[in-house]
């Protein structure tokens, strides 16, 4: 069981005051409990990369991140860099204002850029919706935004936005994308039965930073 758990898990460390030392701790700690992936902050790609070179464990990173607010340019130009670094999951913060303004066009234009980008390199796209910010019509819409833009994944939170992933909007973004897409939830998953929960919710993909805590305790 707690290998199943194992594969479902993006072990994450995204403090801004993380060392070279803790994100090495990450690594090493993904390939002991065979992790889905490790997800860092874009400048320790190249060095996740690097040391999880023949291992079934993706690298994952955060583009727009945390505020979603850079422009597509950016974001897109950002997905390139990350890829040709080694990322092959790409986790990609919405344009959170333009949703909330109605501006659906910005919002799918900006998730098809990086989705494009990462195909480029046979990466995934996962998007951040910001659950904490958004309301249940809002939630909605951006789960079908990002299923017409090509992602493979939504996802709940980035963990900084005063809120994290709850049960309720995992079950609503798993019904709103169907099989269409994946589900990640993300935020404030600290311990084994929450995790759990995630997963019979509907989710596919768990963030945590607490993964190894998670794992043991099955």
């Amino acid at each position: 069981m707690s290998a199943e758990i194992s594969q479902t898990i993006d072990h994450t460390l995204l403090k801004p005051e993380a060392t070279k030392e803790q994100v090495q701790r990450l690594i090493n700690e993904a390939k002991e409990n065979s992790f889905a992936a490790v997800c860092v902050n874009p400048s320790y790609v190249a060095l996740a990369a690097e040391e999880l070179k023949g291992t079934a464990v993706e690298v994952c990173t955060v583009i727009g991140f945390p505020l979603g607010a850079t422009t597509t340019e950016v974001k897109q130009y950002e997905t390139k860099q990350m890829v040709a670094a080694g990322a092959t999951e790409i986790d990609m913060v919405i344009n959170i204002g333009a949703l909330k303004s109605g501006d659906d066009e910005l919002v799918k234009k900006d998730i098809q850029a990086v989705v494009e980008a990462s195909k480029e390199g046979a990466a995934i796209t996962k998007v951040i919706i910001e659950t904490a910010l958004l309301s249940d019509e809002e939630k909605e819409k951006a789960c079908k935004l990002s299923v017409e833009a090509g992602a493979e994944f939504v996802k709940t939170s980035t963990g900084f936005a005063g809120g994290g992933a709850t049960l309720e909007d995992v079950k609503l973004m798993r019904e709103v994308v169907g099989d269409k897409a994946e589900v990640k939830a993300s935020g404030g998953i600290r311990d084994t039965q929450t995790a759990l929960a995630m997963l019979q919710a509907g989710a596919d993909r768990i963030g945590a930073s607490a993964s190894v805590s998670i794992v043991e305790n099955v």
